[in-house]
């Protein structure tokens, strides 16, 4: 598939989405090679720090909505925060005063569930995150709407990919193990893949 695309390996970042595993997993997928680990929520990942924190060069991405209150304890704990979407959440992670990359999520669909900022917002918002010297903005991300075709992500990927081109940022997060191909095809730099890599998640109670 790569090779169709012209895509090399080595441009494309897989992140293993381990929310709702335990910490056992995080460490079994390192020691396996990968390095680049992605969780849903602040407090969960809080929980399983202490067990994965020795692993010197792995890297723990925020990919789920962040809220305000929990942006001090998010600058802590990540290394990269992929939902911001607001110039306040931006200042607030960037008062913690650690170094952080920072993606900026953008809501292409009319999904009321989906969060991030309206890609008229980005010129604004971009300007807010850049005046931040705490943050470093690495590019855009994006959920498009659930379907088991991927084809229906692929003009989400493909807005994404242009939103990106416009404004000089070269990163793109975008595609999931079931759509993670048709990402990669417009443009996609990272992956979150957890079902693929980790199998079906059983949430506890």
């Amino acid at each position: 598939m790569l090779a169709r695309t012209g895509r090399k390996r080595e441009d494309i970042t897989l992140l293993a989405v381990t929310k709702v595993f335990p910490a056992s997993e995080i460490v079994d997928a390192y020691a396996l090679g990968l390095r680049e680990f992605g969780e849903n929520y602040v407090q969960e990942f809080s929980g399983k720090l202490a067990e994965v924190q020795h692993l010197t060069d792995a890297r723990f991405h925020l990919i789920g909505h962040l809220q305000s209150n929990k942006s001090r304890r998010a600058a802590e704990i990540f290394h990269c925060v992929q939902t911001v979407d607001s110039a306040k959440l931006a200042r607030r992670l960037d008062e913690v005063g650690r170094p952080l990359d920072i993606m900026l999520e953008v809501k292409l669909s009319h999904e009321d569930a989906k969060a991030g900022a309206a890609a008229a917002e980005l010129p604004s918002l971009i300007e807010a995150v850049r005046a931040c010297p705490n943050l470093k903005l690495r590019g855009l991300m994006t959920m498009p709407p659930w379907s088991d075709d991927p084809e229906e992500s692929r003009p989400y990927f493909r807005k994404l990919a242009e939103l990106a081109r416009a404004h000089s940022l070269p990163e793109l997060s975008m595609g999931m193990s079931h759509d993670f191909e048709a990402a990669i095809e417009e443009g996609s730099t990272m992956i979150r893949v957890g079902t693929a890599l980790f199998g079906k998640r059983v949430k506890p109670g």
